[in-house]
């Protein structure tokens, strides 16, 4: 199992508040279901196509205001695990940091490893922004 982990990110919020909104797929309907195909979610479950794959995730562990972890349904092109790390540092100062654990072959693992590498920064400054821009 291979491991990637994003830059930590800070996010001008109280941990509570971003661990409500990430923790239920349903919370993310707003923001995603324009940004994928066929976005369906339940407070545990979502599914969607990205470039047509279709995708399936569950959440699996959530210890709040700390850590959200969601894996990919039986089924998914690949077997991971992501985790979403809060860490409050001030009432209105939290740090993340995403990781992800995913099964590649040698094949997967240098045709797309440093891609993911990559997506995990960005996906973790993205989540950033969101949080930093939206009004409070």
């Amino acid at each position: 199992m291979e491991k990637y982990e994003s830059k930590q990110v800070r996010i001008l919020r109280p941990a509570s508040s971003i661990y409500e909104v990430l923790s239920r797929f349903d919370h993310l309907s707003p923001v995603l279901a324009d940004k994928v195909e066929e976005w369906q979610a339940t407070e545990d479950r979502c599914s969607f196509k990205a470039k047509g794959f279709p995708i399936a995730l569950r959440m699996v562990e959530r210890e709040p205001y700390k850590l959200i972890k969601v894996a990919g349904e039986e089924g998914s092109p690949m077997n991971f695990t992501l985790w979403v790390q809060l860490a409050s540092v001030s009432e209105e100062d939290t740090r993340m940091r995403l990781v992800l654990h995913v099964e590649l072959n040698m094949m997967m693992k240098m045709m797309i490893g440093g891609k993911l590498a990559q997506a995990m920064d960005q996906i973790a400054e993205q989540v950033a922004e969101a949080f930093n821009r939206a009004p409070r």
